[in-house]
């Protein structure tokens, strides 16, 4: 098994971020169809296929065929009750993070959000739901259709396997620590939502390291989705 160092595990995380952000940030400013649309585009076309790459890469170095089992090199079978029970008491303290941590950070950073958003087209303000429903109601709904797949399913499942499954198992210096570390460069790549790093980190460290120690991704998988799955019920209520 390849073994990544740090300048390996850094390029790997921020290349595919960089480039679709930066992709979003040119588009967006000729963009005719809502910005959060858009960027679920670019990541189906930009961020998803480059990460699932470097893992079927690996795994054709690896085992000599393309697949994902680089993403779940010492990973360990489950139950699924167990692991569903896990995720969603997780999901719970995301929940209360989201209540109580949230929106000091966002408080906290709202000055400097307003003065970046200022700058920029009004599409880049994703909160911004009163811009959202200037656009047809069809495009409201395919908008939200699409994000739903984009941000429940494509991209939560795509962003485990590679951090913690692949990242996390071939970083060369393990220890008890990677997971947070990982869940730490994970949330700092996400360059088009800056200012909620400190939930962020706190979300998905704790069950990062569960889902290390149990040795089962599906942990993560299940945790992440469902924070997804959250975000998109509100988002569709919101605009349509």
């Amino acid at each position: 098994m390849e073994k990544i160092d740090a300048n390996g595990l850094i390029r790997r995380i921020f290349t595919p971020t960089i480039v679709l952000s930066l992709s979003y940030l040119i588009l967006g400013h000729f963009c005719n169809i809502p910005h959060i649309l858009l960027f679920c585009i670019l990541g189906t076309v930009i961020l998803v296929p480059m990460e699932l790459g470097i893992i079927l890469s690996a795994s054709k170095r690896e085992n000599g065929a393309y697949s994902l089992k680089s993403a779940f090199v010492g990973q360990e079978k489950l139950q699924r009750w167990k692991i569903l029970i896990i995720a969603f008491v997780f999901f719970g303290a995301a929940g209360l993070l989201s209540a109580y941590v949230a929106p000091l950070e966002n408080q906290f950073f709202a000055q400097m959000r307003a003065e970046l958003l200022h700058r920029l087209p009004i599409g880049f303000d994703w909160t911004n739901f009163e811009y959202m429903k200037l656009f047809s109601k069809p495009i409201r709904i395919l908008t939200c259709i699409y994000y739903s797949i984009f941000n429940v399913l494509i991209a939560p499942i795509t962003e485990e396997l590679f951090f913690r499954g692949y990242l996390t198992s071939h970083y060369k210096k393990q220890s008890s620590f990677l997971p947070i570390l990982i869940a730490v460069l994970f949330s700092l790549y996400h360059f088009w939502l800056p200012f909620n790093n400190v939930f962020r980190i706190l979300a998905f460290a704790s069950v990062a390291y569960v889902a290390y120690k149990k040795k089962n991704l599906y942990i993560s998988i299940c945790f992440h989705c469902l924070c997804n799955l959250f975000s998109a019920v509100c988002f569709a209520a919101a605009i349509l």
